[in-house]
């Protein structure tokens, strides 16, 4: 589905051979310099790391100076890279608009900085715009606002001019093709001194946020005084994604809910037994759609599903981008009840799974636990029920 600006997918893009990196994701797929920077990374925690597919190592930089950044933040602040010399710097370039791979980016970020403890604090995350069609002030405090990371980033941006500049100056390619963005997903570890360390590219693969972290956290680690134990550890090696072919039991959002029956289970069940629509959100789609209404719409869906036999309605919250449990509970208690369950997916394996590409990812399973039908965005009543109906 065609979803302008705010849809992100593989683009091959080309850039010099210092960061020899494809754009940004929405397949699943490694770029084709990712595996080799990890192969040649002297910090590759081991083999098993090395194998992963949705896991990039980084590229070493050399330490080169990093070239100056001078926008304005979400607060219309003007901002310079240069004024965080002395602390270690984690900088992406991110899609203001984007429901795709973006959101991983910036929780990989948030969650580097929180295994540091309080070294974190000596860590600076900045964010530069890489939608050309979304630049205003107000749209990176958007996305930082629904991100609930309004106070803990600079999310820059400035005129087309300014940031086509700091685009071509980090390597960054950014195009617009039939409506849709296309970026290289680049996040870099610039140090205190103001070289560039490292370059990494972001997977579109939801259950290696944490992992991506993981790596993250250890090269700024690496370049901190101190040189921090991380409070979390975990395997790098490739994690299992949970098919729908496999029973995988999820806990729900439902109190918040405040739904009965079935939408008031403490967990929900998917996997082969019983046809199936789901339904991947997260919160942080009301910046682009009006998720609201789209979610509370879906309450037609399930009435219409148990009176004419199709396939029951489960909603899967992408709670792994999500700012907090605590958030998405609060939204859906404001929502009002849904009399469907919302189950959350805490570690993103059933995202990557059922093959969620984008957000919302629409998916209809039989009962012998295949992907029948699959959409990218949200669709009406009447192409549900059809689709459902075909199934």
């Amino acid at each position: 589905m065609l979803r302008g600006s705010n849809a992100i997918r593989l683009a091959g893009l080309a850039v010099t051979a210092a960061l020899a990196v494809a754009g940004c994701s929405s397949s699943g797929s490694s770029p084709s310099g990712s595996q080799a920077a990890g192969q040649s990374s002297a910090s590759s925690p081991n083999a098993a790391a090395m194998s992963n597919p949705n896991l990039d190592l980084g590229t070493s930089l050399g330490g080169k100076s990093a070239p100056d950044i001078k926008l304005v933040n979400q607060f219309g602040q003007p901002m310079s890279l240069s004024q965080f010399r002395g602390r270690v710097v984690m900088l992406s370039f991110e899609d203001s608009q984007c429901t795709t791979v973006c959101p991983l980016t910036t929780q990989s970020m948030v969650l580097a900085k929180e295994m540091l403890g309080k070294a974190g604090n000596s860590v600076q995350m900045i964010g530069v715009d890489a939608n050309p069609d979304a630049i205003k002030v107000s749209d990176v405090m958007d996305y930082s606002r629904v991100h609930g990371m309004i106070n803990q980033w600079d999310f820059l941006t400035g005129s087309l001019t300014q940031l086509k500049s700091v685009w071509k100056s980090y390597n960054v390619a950014v195009q617009i093709e039939s409506g849709q963005i296309d970026h290289t997903p680049a996040l870099y570890v610039i140090d205190q001194q103001g070289g560039l360390q490292k370059v990494y590219l972001t997977q579109m693969a939801y259950s290696s946020i944490t992992q991506s972290a993981q790596v993250l956290a250890t090269e700024v680690a690496s370049l901190l005084p101190s040189h921090p134990k991380l409070s979390n550890l975990q395997s790098l090696g490739t994690i299992p994604a949970q098919t729908p072919a496999a029973a995988v039991s999820l806990p729900t959002a439902s109190p918040a809910a405040g739904g009965t029956g079935a939408a008031s289970a403490a967990t929900v069940t998917l996997g082969p037994g019983q046809a199936r629509l789901v339904v991947f959100f997260a919160t942080w789609l009301t910046e682009t759609s009006d998720l609201n209404s789209e979610l509370t719409s879906l309450n037609a869906y399930a009435k219409a599903a148990a009176s004419k036999h199709l396939p029951a309605l489960t909603a899967v919250d992408e709670t792994v981008t999500e700012p907090s449990t605590a958030a998405l509970r609060t939204y859906l208690h404001q929502l009002g009840p849904l009399s469907y369950p919302v189950a959350l997916d805490e570690t993103g394996r059933v995202a990557d799974g059922y093959g969620v590409q984008d957000e919302p990812w629409l998916v209809i399973v039989n009962k012998a636990g295949k992907i029948t039908w699959q959409h990218d965005g949200w669709v009406s009543l009447a192409s549900l029920e059809k689709a459902a109906a075909g199934q």
